[in-house]
Formats: structure tokens, sequence, C-alpha cells
């Protein structure tokens, strides 16, 4: 007899086409391609009716600063000519404290649109926050799923300050151990109380972040003259890097560089109990990083509208102690004190601008609210008590899950490029891989291919024909 489990999981499709009141069948093109901006303007709001419907909810329009003192600080090690202007948008303003309040805002307003009386959401970050903040200003009832311990019922300080702050939000907050069971009982949960799932994945969940990349375009072009020359996005599941590259183009930005960046956390697994407590940061980090941009469409709906290989122009990588020592410099340096995960672009940003001539321009596209458990003083402590060596030293040395080494010098940040055609390569072959055996590509799939991989059809021509020789 088929467990529970494979039952839930095997009712997943007509689940989430009720609970996002979506057919994504009618985008299929065939078992590789799809209809992907069909699929993204499905939902009928226009980016200036996307604007309005989050200056309702009081999201957006945040402030965009520019970081003199850290530029300074970067122009003192940097190379003579170099040095970009770096400036950042504060998303902590939002309503809930981060960029998720512009996706959060769409899914609740779809939710009292189409009539649900509550929303579900699988998140253990601010994506919850975000939601249980905009259910409370809409009246609907909001379930918050979380991976919240380990199998010792050790939580991380930020899932469980995540959690309080969505309780405060009037959110119930379902707490579960780390493992398979988060999608399978928020499926579980949306079967049952017949909520829409206000998932991270959605198109108007993604398309609530376009906002985000054309408010930031326009008010560098307003303050500056031009769209700025770099966007440094922190990468997890790939909506930042997806929504803010389209509203860059949405503005007509289209020669800003688009660079994604996470924390390396290189040979540490996002399902293991054991590595769970010793990542220090929840999201913006390799271990969602890279997977997701790789296989999109292992989320929670048929097809992920986050499709960050279409829209990356590079991809940085930075330690977790570069992460924590921009953080304490941006608020020595800058009065601002935010989160160490949104502080993920910064480090790579302080980086880049190094690189770039002093002419150039380069975004920090969000911050997120601190406090609590999600203060980098909080996640350190942890570290510690978790056994893991917290020092000064040559970021170089960090070691994910033994070591985390802060810089003594600013000079030692440098963040590092993962290469792209790998990861195009690994996009290719898995989407080979989930089809049918036996099916040959399409020139129709060829093409798609090429688009979400951001390359030509000859380029995925010849991946193809390796991966058969391989």
């Amino acid at each position: 007899m088929a467990t529970r489990y494979e039952q839930v999981m095997a009712r997943k499709g007509e689940i989430m086409k009720r609970a996002l009141g979506m057919d994504y069948a009618q985008f299929e093109r065939s078992p590789i391609a799809f209809d992907y901006e069909a699929m993204m303007s499905a939902h009928g709001y226009t980016l200036e009716r996307i604007r309005a419907i989050q200056r309702a909810a009081g999201v957006g329009l945040t402030p965009l600063l520019e970081l003199r003192n850290l530029t300074d600080l970067v122009r003192s090690y940097a190379e003579p000519g170099h040095g970009a202007r770096i400036f950042v948008k504060d998303e902590a303003a939002n309503m809930a404290g981060s960029f998720k309040d512009r996706r959060a805002s769409m899914s609740i307003h779809v939710a009292a649109e189409k009539g649900f009386a509550g929303v579900i959401a699988a998140t253990s970050g601010n994506y919850g926050a975000a939601v249980a903040s905009q259910a409370a200003r809409a009246g609907l009832s909001c379930i918050i799923c979380q991976e919240t311990f380990d199998s010792r019922h050790v939580g991380q300080p930020e899932i469980v300050e995540k959690s309080r702050i969505c309780e405060a939000f009037g959110a119930e907050v379902v707490q579960m151990t780390v493992g398979p069971e988060l999608f399978f009982h928020m499926l579980e949960l949306l079967e049952e109380t017949g909520y829409l799932s206000a998932s991270l994945y959605s198109p108007f969940g993604v398309s609530g972040i376009e906002s985000l990349g054309a408010e930031l375009a326009e008010e560098m072009i307003a303050l500056t003259g031009a769209p700025p020359t770099h966007v440094v996005v922190t990468h997890a599941g790939g909506g930042n890097t997806t929504g803010t590259a389209r509203g860059l183009e949405r503005v007509g930005a289209h020669d800003s560089v688009v660079v994604s960046a996470s924390v390396d956390l290189s040979g540490l697994h996002m399902a293991s109990d054991t590595d769970f407590n010793r990542k220090s940061f929840t999201t913006g980090h390799t271990g969602f990083g890279v997977p997701f941009a790789t296989w999109p469409d292992r989320s929670d709906v048929p097809r992920n509208a986050a499709r960050s290989l279409r829209y990356m122009d590079r991809y940085l990588t930075v330690t977790q102690g570069e992460v924590f020592y921009v953080t304490e410099a941006l608020s020595k340096l800058e009065g601002l004190e935010r989160g160490p995960s949104g502080n993920t672009a910064m480090a790579a940003a302080v980086s880049l601008a190094r690189e770039l001539p002093s002419g150039a321009t380069v975004v920090v596209q969000e911050t997120e609210y601190t406090g609590a458990g999600k203060h980098h003083w909080s996640q350190l402590a942890f570290a510690r008590a978790q056994g893991i060596e917290v020092r000064a030293g040559d970021p170089a040395e960090n070691v994910p899950g033994k070591t985390i080494v802060i810089p003594e010098r600013p000079e030692q940040i440098r963040a590092h490029d993962v290469d792209l055609t790998r990861l195009r390569r690994s996009y290719i072959r898995n989407a080979l891989a989930h089809a049918p055996e036996g099916y040959e590509p399409t020139p129709e799939d060829v093409v798609f291919l090429a688009e979400d991989t951001n390359t030509t059809p000859s380029a995925v021509e010849e991946v193809i024909a390796g991966l058969r020789v391989g």
C-alpha cells in the first residue's frame, strides 16, 4: 500500500492547481519546453498595476542610498582610477523588513481577489514574515510552515526569530525538523484548508520583484543620469535575480550587468540533519543557489517562475566571514545595521567595486532587517555553540561547517566567480534527464534551452552532443 506521504505527493499537481488558481498545463509545449513569457503574463497585471497594488499595501518606494564611506574605503586600497561608487536599495524599510514584501503583496492580492479565505507558505526565511504581514493587512488567515529544528530540536536563532515575527503578525506557525516533510505537510494543509499557496515561485510572486528592478534603475537615472552599470543580487532560489533583472529590462536598463551572489557553503547538504545548524545562513547560499539555478523546477510549483540562468551575467560567491565583516562595516561606516543574509550581495559588491573603474556604479538591490536571532553577533555565538571555530584571519581559510574566518582587513575580501558554463551544462543535463526515456529534443526545445540558459542554440546543441558522448 502507498504511504500517506506517497498518496499526498501523488496528488501534488491537482492540489497545487487548485491552490494557485492556475493551470500550468496550458503553457507546456513539450516534455522540455514551455511558454515562459505566457506564464509570466497570465496573471494580467502590468508593471504599473503591480506598483499600485504594492503602494496600497505599504510596499516599495524604499530609499536608494549612496554608500560614500564604504566607497571611500574600497578606493583606499583599489588600484588608481578604480573603485566604483556603491549604492544600496534599503528594502528593510518595507512593512516586514525585506524585499520579500514585494513578493508577498502580490500573493496576498491574488488571494483576496480570487476569494481565498487564507494563505499558506512554506518558508524558514523573510518571506514568511512578509506573507504574515500582508495577510494581516488584508484580513486573511495565514499559516507558515517552517523547517526550524534538527533532530535534537535545536533551532537556528534566525529561524526562531522568524517564527516570532510571523506569530506577532497573527500567523499560525507550523514548525518541523529538517527533512522531506516541509512540502508534504504544506500540501496536506492546502488540501485541508482550501487556502491559496503563496508560493515563492509563482508568476505573480516573482513579478512582484520586478518593481524593485524598475525602481532602482529609475532612481539611479534621476541621481546619476544613467542606469547602474552593475546590480548585485543575493541569490538563493532565483526569484530575486529573475524579478530584479526583468524589472531592469522593463524600464530599458538593458546594459546593466546583473551579478548574482551567494555565500559559499560547499560541502554542506541543506537536507542534512547534522549540517542544518552548521550553516549560519538560512538563505542566500550555494546550497540553494546552485541547485535552483541548474534545475529550477525542483520547486513546489509545476514550472518555476524564478529562472536565474536566464538573467545572471555573472555569479560570485563569498565566504561567511566576509559577509559578517561587511555587515559590521556597514553598521560602523554607514549607520546601517542590517541582517547578514541581505549583506551577502554587499560583500560581493565590495569585491566587485574594487575591480571596476571609479566611474562605474554598483547597486546592491536589497537589505533586510536585523534583530534578536537574525543579528550577526547572535549567529556567530550560535556557530561557536555548535563547535564551529570563529576567528580572525584570511577568509580563504574558511571551511563551511567547521571554521568561520573573519577578515582582518577589507582588502582581504575577494569574491570568486562560479563557472556559468558549467551551470548551464548541468541545467541542460537535468532538463534531458527529466524528459521521458528516449525522448529526442526538438528544435523548439533547443531554442527554449538557449533562452533558459542565456546562451545560443548552437551552444545548447554542442552541450547535448557532449552529453551523449559522455
